[in-house]
């Protein structure tokens, strides 16, 4: 077996990546790896067999246990040192097969299948199962921490903040509900377009020719190979699945890692040093700058967003390989491999930001001074326009704007300006009285009054995707 340092590979993922994620690329190797793709490759090819032999009437327990043993000695070094000699891959893998085989077994290995039958149905396999058996569950913990700190943070006042600029307030936890809830509508998107991946047993242009010679009924023996698999059959097939069933997944996949690159992007920001609302762990160990000792680098985040740039682009590619003449062409032979980089990058940034979420730290304090002092009631204009308007004035907007220029140009905060117009005050006042229990002077004295339904809808969220993640968990046996 050749032996290769891991440092000497070009791609990062095999050098990088792996040493921060071993443990990740273990699993996702058992699925997606060129070992996985012979593995599986291997399983459809005695999927077949085995319909071959209940139609030959050989399908004795005996024979079917001896087929399962087979399976799991086709050894993947050997068939690549005999695609060497045959230069093609799935009869490379047939040639390896057939020798394990009794004599009589063995004219019926491959019958009426032609190579992308077996390769479109093996990938359908092994990214339904990576998905399932790794992806979905590390999306569970990532969407299980945000529920956390959601729930955590419900209550805690933040500024909003639209265009760059101080908004209304919200809370810190309805802030992190956004992520949440567009996550948890993707994590149940990624879940149902793995399960509907098909797989196909139509030949060589999908008008099922070759099996048509085997069965009168060939779409019967796709189906009942398919089954064995747990797959449906494509609803039409060329040479190859329709590639939409796979192009729905890895877009559902694309949109879930754009929401992570933004929550990334999001977080990023909040730990800017003029903002330091949150922070990403800092062991004691960590430097954050090779000359500036002091630095505390929200480098994780970036980390995340950086991914999220190398490997969303590429599904670009994925749609390109829509495209191919007629019943088939070899266009996608090349970018159709890249599939399992993609997953494995994108599995990359979740495992990364779980780990952010898990050491996030909340700097309280800030997110309080931030929201009294540096935003200060100026925030509640909003508030007193709608008061003002509800009362019937209808330049309540243009009065109070006037009322934030003088706000702007002297040392008033907007709440003393907004006491210096008696007549607007009492309005305000007694319409302030009939829509809420608080007094005008404590609601113009604390921005936190004015957050709306935040807390209450963060943590509705927070319990509905709490459920659903209990329901996928137990789905997936997790």
């Amino acid at each position: 077996m050749e032996t290769r340092k891991i440092f000497d590979n070009l791609s990062p993922l095999d050098h990088r990546y792996y040493q921060s994620n071993r443990d990740l690329f273990t699993k996702l190797s058992y699925y997606l790896s060129e070992t996985a793709s012979v593995r599986y490759c291997a399983k459809v090819e005695m999927a077949l067999l085995r319909s071959h032999l209940k139609l030959q009437g050989l399908d004795s327990p005996s024979n079917l246990d001896f087929l399962g043993d087979v399976e799991n000695r086709i050894d993947p070094e050997l068939v690549y040192e005999e695609e060497e000699k045959t230069q093609h891959n799935i009869r490379a893998l047939v040639n390896t097969i057939k020798p394990l085989l009794p004599q009589e077994l063995r004219p019926f290995v491959h019958m009426g299948a032609t190579s992308v039958d077996i390769l479109d149905t093996a990938n359908a396999l092994k990214i339904r199962d990576g998905v399932e058996k790794v992806l979905l569950p590390l999306l569970i913990d990532l969407e299980n921490e945000l529920v956390r700190i959601v729930t955590t943070e419900a209550a805690t006042p933040q500024v909003g903040r639209t265009h760059g600029q101080y908004a209304v307030p919200i809370t810190l936890g309805f802030a992190f509900a956004e992520y949440l809830s567009r996550l948890g509508k993707s994590i149940l998107e990624i879940r149902d377009r793995a399960r509907n991946l098909r797989g196909k047993l139509a030949g060589a242009v999908g008008a099922y020719n070759a099996t048509s010679m085997i069965t009168s009924d060939p779409e019967a023996l796709e189906r009942e190979t398919l089954s064995y698999l747990d797959l449906l059959p494509s609803d039409h097939s060329t040479q190859m699945v329709e590639p939409e069933y796979l192009l729905r997944l890895l877009t559902e996949v694309n949109i879930a890692f754009g929401v992570i690159a933004n929550l990334a992007d999001d977080l990023r920001n909040l730990q800017r040093s003029e903002i330091d609302e949150v922070r990403e762990f800092f062991s004691e160990t960590q430097v954050g700058s090779s000359t500036m000792p002091q630095k505390r680098n929200p480098w994780n985040s970036e980390h995340v967003k950086s991914l999220w740039k190398a490997f969303s682009p590429r599904i670009m590619s994925f749609f390109m390989d829509q495209i191919s003449e007629h019943q088939r062409d070899l266009t996608n032979s090349a970018s159709g491999r890249f599939v399992p980089e993609y997953i494995s990058g994108f599995a990359a940034a979740v495992t990364r930001m779980t780990k952010i979420l898990k050491g996030l730290r909340v700097n309280h304090n800030q997110l309080k001074d931030t929201l009294e002092n540096r935003a200060g009631s100026s925030v509640l204009a909003e508030a007193a326009y709608i008061l003002l308007g509800q009362n019937g004035e209808s330049d309540a907007h243009e009065i109070i704007r006037k009322i934030t220029l003088e706000t702007e140009a002297g040392d008033l905060t907007f709440a003393q300006a907004l006491r210096k117009d008696t007549g607007v005050w009492k309005i305000i006042q007694e319409r302030l009285s009939k829509v809420s229990r608080i007094s005008a002077e404590e609601f113009f004295h604390s921005p936190a009054n004015y957050s709306g339904k935040a807390e209450k809808k963060a943590l509705s969220l927070a319990e509905h995707w709490n459920l659903q993640m209990l329901k996928l968990a137990k789905e997936l046996g997790e």
